[in-house]
């Protein structure tokens, strides 16, 4: 009985304080957030030149989807 004494008089000094709840909410929204981006970049050097090549091909695809006015761009009826 007196060998475990010795051994619990220094257990107070490790324990570990967990964070409140919102806290650890935050840090493991972060930590996701960081995982995702990791992987959606892997393999790529420059991940903010692919970022800007996506977004200026949905312009593109953007404005092949609205209707040109002053081309006339589209199918024209003949009646006759």
């Amino acid at each position: 009985m007196g060998m475990c004494l010795p051994c619990l008089g220094g257990a107070a000094d490790d324990v570990v304080v967990t964070p409140d709840p919102e806290t650890r909410r935050q840090q493991l929204a972060e930590a996701a957030e960081k995982r995702q981006k990791e992987t959606a970049y892997r393999g790529v050097k420059n991940p903010e030149a692919v970022e800007r090549k996506r977004k200026k091909q949905e312009e593109i695809e953007k404005q092949a989807m609205t209707p040109s006015v002053s081309g006339g761009g589209g199918l024209k009826w003949q009646v006759g």
